[in-house]
């Protein structure tokens, strides 16, 4: 029988190698428990910038044993309901586009996906999302997805919710819970990697206590991937064929209106990228991702700047270079690379989190002895790839779908760079029927309901692809539908009569004020339309998207691009 591993060592602290730590020390069984030691440099400076996530956050923090209140007040948290993605698309006008990507599931009526009665009746003045959920009257209404007084982690409302979060600080709350567990933290640099003879890695030369010995190391020291990359000499693929975006640059502002929090990240297309905007409790964190092939970084800047308008004043972003797309594989002989050592694609649906869960969640899965068995390896790799081409297929959705033609970089995204052949195939099946359950071969995060959202959304049936080519399949009834939408409507006027202003809830939960009274609950309704939540609606029990941001760093005068080490420092 094997030897069992006995230590594990991570390389690299930040969100990636804190977060590594911790689900460690929560995945692993009694019985393979191992003395976990990371390894973090004191000379790369921790970032706290905002950072928006995806929905299966709160179930790793509640697992993990993080009060929600500590968490929202370490990490000066907000929820998030979606996504506002503006200016993506045009309408048959030429005028932009505003949609919602939701976190709440579509309904079915009579077995059937409610957009396809969307596509088939349209729903008046309401758009796909008003027709089948509660997230754009509560992100209009900047409402929190729960009532005064309510629980931590509750969910009654039927909105599925993700947070919007302080990355750097959010790292030390988890850096906090570990090393009262036991997880011990060296502030050293490592400055060799010793190899045995079959290619391992035998020991750390660390620059202050000497050699490390090393039986399984993960590696989470960002873009430049010390031991993955340079020690291993992993081949890094790179998905720029697929994705032009690779520079990004980031600030953080004030609120504009301390009253008003809205519960949504914001994605905002510019003439050769997007911006992002994440409302924090206490700030807002915004940056462009772009591509330096239609930008200059000046350019950039400016047109960045322009966009922020006031808010702007004396903002003096950062430029940060993107390495853009994986390792060959993540896992090679002991090393195991999580967070941007591994991997990054541009962070229009936030992922960067949930790649690093899945990693760590695949890794105990997949909990090596002392002899790596390859069939382990081998499928913990197939994953993690399967992963990251899911990730970069559904990026790439939304630059294939775009029908801008104000700039070359959008009708370069669209007509110039390459589609993935799984994506492309996908494409052609869905000019005539919406995405089903049937079509996407792995989805970890984005199932076909989120493919609906975004090709509704972006209004794509009207516009050009595939309009008047949907086939039905079903017969479809008026009259049903229409009672469906006066339904939703009711039910989502009551629940946002219900849930308390986004902004006075956080204060409640963060302790810093008296919860008001709490709201009656309503009694459940019985429903024609399926099982869904307290108000009639479906909840978010599988993770959805999210977008941007990152831990990029605000400087106090523009500076030329840096390669940066740690995943505390790096784009997320």
């Amino acid at each position: 029988m094997a030897e069992p591993i006995r230590e594990v060592t991570i390389v690299g602290g930040g969100t990636a190698g804190w977060m590594a730590a911790l689900l460690l020390l929560l995945g692993l069984p009694a019985g393979r428990k191992a003395k976990i030691t990371l390894i973090e440099s004191p000379n790369v400076p921790t970032v706290g910038v905002g950072e928006a996530t995806v929905p299966g956050m709160p179930r790793t923090l509640r697992e993990s044993g993080i009060s929600e209140r500590d968490f929202f007040r370490a990490c000066n948290a907000s929820f998030k309901l979606g996504v506002d993605f503006a200016n993506w698309n045009v309408d048959r006008k030429g005028d932009f586009i505003s949609y919602i990507n939701p976190f709440s599931r579509p309904n079915v009526l009579d077995r059937v996906d409610v957009g396809v009665y969307f596509t088939e009746f349209g729903a008046g003045n309401l758009d796909y999302v008003q027709s089948m959920c509660f997230a754009k009257d509560f992100i209009q209404a900047c409402k929190a997805p729960r009532m005064s007084g309510s629980q931590e982690y509750e969910a009654k409302l039927g909105v599925g919710f993700a947070y919007h979060l302080d990355a750097g600080r959010f790292a030390k709350l988890m850096q906090k819970s570990c090393t009262l567990k036991g997880v011990q933290h060296v502030l050293d640099d490592v400055v060799d990697v010793e190899m045995d003879e079959d290619g391992n890695v035998a020991a750390l030369q660390l620059e202050r206590t000497g050699r490390h010995p090393v039986e399984l190391v993960i590696d989470c020291t960002g873009f430049r991937g010390l031991i993955i990359n340079k020690a291993m000499k992993e081949p890094f693929l790179s998905y720029s064929q697929y994705l032009a975006n690779d520079r990004a640059m980031a600030v953080q502002i004030p609120h504009a209106d301390e009253k008003k929090l809205e519960p949504v990240t914001r994605s905002t297309a510019l003439g050769a990228g997007w911006s992002w905007r994440v409302p924090l409790y206490n700030r807002i964190g915004t940056g462009y991702v772009y591509s330096s092939a239609h930008r200059s970084d000046d350019e950039a800047r400016e047109e960045f700047l322009a966009h922020l308008g006031p808010e702007g004043k004396g903002a003096e972003p950062r430029v940060i270079p993107m390495r853009v797309g994986r390792n060959r594989n993540a896992w090679v002989k002991n090393c195991v690379a999580i967070g941007l050592s591994g991997g990054f694609i541009e962070p229009l649906e936030s992922t960067a989190i949930h790649m690093i869960e899945m990693g760590m969640r695949w890794l105990v899965t997949y909990f090596p002895d002392k002899d790596f068995a390859p069939p382990l390896r081998d499928q913990y790799n197939r994953l993690t790839g399967k992963m990251y081409d899911e990730v970069r297929d559904f990026i790439c959705l939304h630059y294939a779908l775009g029908n801008r033609t104000d700039t070359q970089y959008w009708i370069d995204a669209r007509e110039a760079l390459e589609v993935p052949d799984s994506l492309a195939e996908l494409l052609e099946v869905w000019r005539y029927v919406l995405p089903g359950h049937y079509d996407l071969k792995f989805a970890s995060l984005f199932d076909h309901a989120t493919y609906q959202a975004v090709l509704l959304g972006k209004r794509v049936y009207e516009t050009g692809y595939g309009a008047g080519s949907l086939t039905r399949g079903a017969q479809l009834d008026a009259a049903r539908w229409k009672s469906y939408l006066g339904q939703v409507r009711g039910k989502a006027k009551q629940a946002v009569s219900a849930a308390a202003d986004h902004r006075t809830y956080l204060a409640e939960l963060r302790g810093d004020m008296e919860p008001k009274v709490q709201f009656p609950m309503p009694q459940k309704a019985p429903t024609q339309f399926g099982q869904f939540g307290q108000f009639g609606m479906a909840q978010a029990t599988v993770p959805l998207p999210g977008t941007p941001v990152s831990q990029m760093v605000r400087a106090t005068a523009p500076k030329p691009p840096k390669e940066l080490d740690q995943d505390d420092a790096s784009l997320l």
